[in-house]
């Protein structure tokens, strides 16, 4: 039997370790204790947490998962990198290779990509500029972009690389 400190402590590290949101049951499996035991704890943790003012939170909207509070979220967005979807970052991936791209263009190639462009902008990822005639916008990867991957130098450049290369393996 598990007292309540320890099972707190206990939880506490799941929650810790885990990148995603944890159901009562799942760390009752975990930790080898009974679900309501668990339920408790967790409850009584989040009191924990939400009465000494600090950075991080208990969310228990989809589940149970350690976050930092939207109000500290911008420390957070300065130290680590950005998470994307495998979605999202196949349109990245298209709008790298082919930059600048007209949004229209990459409508037709990647049917989510308003959706994908949109959260691509919030994260500083791309920039986004009427084209010429005014109808569409163009599309380009950012600093941060190449920040963010580890790149130097023009994408251009490094995708000619990664062609040379290619023609290499296939001799």
């Amino acid at each position: 039997m598990i007292e309540m400190e320890n099972l707190k402590a206990k939880i506490e590290a799941v929650l810790f370790i885990t990148s995603k949101a944890m159901q009562p049951a799942e760390i009752a499996e975990i930790l080898n204790t009974e679900e309501d035991k668990i339920t408790d704890a967790l409850l009584d943790l989040m009191f924990d947490y939400s009465s000494r003012n600090g950075a991080l939170e208990i969310d228990d909207e989809d589940g149970y998962i350690i976050q930092v509070k939207a109000e500290h979220m911008d420390i957070v967005e300065k130290l680590c990198p950005v998470e994307l979807k495998p979605s999202v970052l196949k349109t990245l991936t298209v709008i790298a290779l082919k930059e600048p791209i007209r949004q229209t263009t990459l409508k037709e190639l990647r049917s989510n990509a308003y959706e994908h462009i949109a959260e691509l902008l919030e994260q500083g990822l791309i920039s986004k500029t009427k084209d010429k005639n005014g109808r569409s916008f163009n599309i380009r990867t950012t600093k941060k972009f190449q920040e963010y991957f580890k790149l130097k130098g023009d994408i251009k450049a490094l995708v000619k690389k990664l062609d040379a290369t290619e023609d290499l393996k296939n001799l």
